[in-house]
């Protein structure tokens, strides 16, 4: 699925970024009932295969990619949180998730059909005002 963009790109939004001319990450985003939605809820923003260049992780990318996710899914009046699946071997990636606010579903937990591997859900509320849950603005300079 990570190799056939043109079939994504045409059934979901597909972004990537750039360093240097070159693309160092992609992500999928997409919305319940959407072909390539395998989570999201009504009111939820779903965003799938999230990768970055093994060449630059570590620095910062697939964060601003995230926030970038955040930032987008704040400015959709229908949307109320963000969904994301995660392998369970993915340490790295849940590390980043849990320190922008996503929480484990357990209970939204799945498995690939046909295959033992276990995936989790993370899971971001938005306020109202399109504020990520847990978090303040900042006051003065």
């Amino acid at each position: 699925m990570l190799d056939n963009v043109e079939h994504r790109a045409e059934h979901a939004e597909v972004w990537v970024a750039e360093a240097s001319g070159a693309v160092v990450a992609a992500v999928t985003l997409t919305f319940a009932g959407r072909p390539y939605s395998e989570i999201a809820i009504e009111n939820e923003l779903e965003f799938r295969m999230l990768a970055v260049d093994p060449s630059v992780q570590g620095g910062g990318v697939g964060r601003a990619v995230v926030r970038q996710v955040i930032e987008h899914a704040q400015s959709l009046p229908a949307i109320r949180a963000i969904s994301i699946t995660s392998a369970t071997f993915m340490e790295r990636a849940h590390v980043l998730y849990e320190s922008l606010g996503f929480q484990r579903v357990p209970s939204r937990d799945w498995y690939v059909p046909g295959e033992d591997v276990l995936l989790w859900v993370f899971r971001l509320e938005l306020q109202p005002s399109g504020v990520p849950r847990g978090t303040r603005p900042r006051l003065g300079s």
